[in-house]
């Protein structure tokens, strides 16, 4: 079972001067360029006691001034940012070296495969950082990248929030639309003409209505994102996670043979690309997505790596036995993970 971590430190900049600075502990904090809060500068961000007086990042500093003037206004010094995040970083290596560093006070990690329950998995993530650091982070455990991130600002400061697979579409249902990692103001205020304002409202519309009103790329996003849909791998700065390809077929097929020679030849493909590259890989899965842009994986682990394009195959056509065609199909899509270098091969 899939499982990614999005950890996101709390309030990081402002938690760093106060480790500096203890005297400010419970002060409203302010932290942005130069520090002058009568400066053309934002916010980069705000302790929380100065969030309740609406103090946000990328605030105005003049107007964060004017909303708390007996703030204590302090310039970053991202040089000492960096170092703590730096800590950051290697504390959440030691928990997974399968990691996506998603910015100086955020990172994804993938615990798939760690022993423990999803509360265990963080609380052992959220030690860490806080040994290495002494700063609170919060954490989000769901079965992909953007439920993670969802989760992770649910229960701020310190907190921890799993999502579980049976969970998705539920447990975001009722949050606002902008809580949805890539609808920002502009798409808000298009969903709110629509009379669309919370995740549940967004799930209800039909993707030809949103085709309709935000073209195919942008529809297929909401669409998934209002169902808590993602199948985005992290992006690593270590090996490569996975090797994968996809077609969409110019007209949804209902064609199961069709469907099994895209299989066979997509499998190809992946399996010479792995010889290519020097890659072995032990988890094999596909991705079906049916008309309606509804999508589903399945995926199974070999006794050990493999290359080879017909063992590739047989493992793929095993997932698709899974998954029922009854539907027009849309997409078909082959990936192989759990990668390992053959040896002797690159560096």
């Amino acid at each position: 079972m899939r499982r990614i971590a999005h950890i996101d430190m709390d309030a990081f900049f402002a938690a760093v001067e106060l480790a500096r600075r203890p005297e400010l502990a419970g002060k409203p904090v302010v932290i942005g360029g130069r520090g002058n809060p009568r400066s053309r500068g934002v916010v980069a961000t705000a302790s929380y006691e100065a969030r309740r007086y609406g103090i946000r990042s990328a605030m105005p500093m003049r107007v964060a001034y004017e909303a708390c003037p007996e703030a204590i206004f302090l310039p970053v010094d991202y040089a000492a940012y960096s170092q703590v995040s730096a800590k950051v970083k290697d504390a959440l290596r030691s928990v997974s070296p399968v990691i996506q560093d998603a910015g100086i006070d955020e990172a994804y990690l993938d615990v798939s495969d760690l022993p423990g329950t999803a509360e265990e998995i963080g609380q052992i993530i959220k030690r860490r950082v806080r040994d290495a650091t002494g700063l609170t982070c919060s954490v989000g455990i769901a079965p992909n990248k953007r439920l993670a991130k969802i989760a992770s600002d649910m229960q701020k400061p310190d907190g921890l929030t799993i999502i579980a697979p049976d969970q998705a579409a539920s447990r975001i249902a009722a949050l606002p639309v902008r809580k949805v990692p890539g609808i920002g103001p502009v798409t808000e205020a298009h969903l709110a003409q629509l009379g669309v304002h919370t995740v549940g409202d967004l799930a209800r519309l039909r993707i030809e209505r949103l085709v309709a009103e935000f073209g195919p790329s942008r529809a297929e996003f909401l669409f998934e994102a209002a169902r808590g849909i993602d199948d985005r791998e992290l992006v690593t700065h270590w090996e490569p996670k996975q090797r994968s390809r996809e077609t969409t077929f110019q007209k949804d097929t209902r064609d199961v043979q069709t469907v099994r020679r895209t299989v066979a030849a997509l499998a190809r493909e992946v399996a010479q690309e792995l010889r290519d590259d020097g890659y072995r890989g032990r988890r094999v899965g596909i991705k079906i997505r049916f008309a309606g842009f509804d999508t589903h994986t399945r995926e199974t682990t070999l006794a050990e790596a493999t290359d080879a394009e017909e063992t590739v195959r047989r493992a793929a056509f095993a997932c698709l036995q899974r998954l029922p065609l009854d539907r027009p199909v849309r997409l078909v899509g082959v990936r192989v993970g759990e990668l390992e270098r053959v040896a002797g091969e690159g560096a």
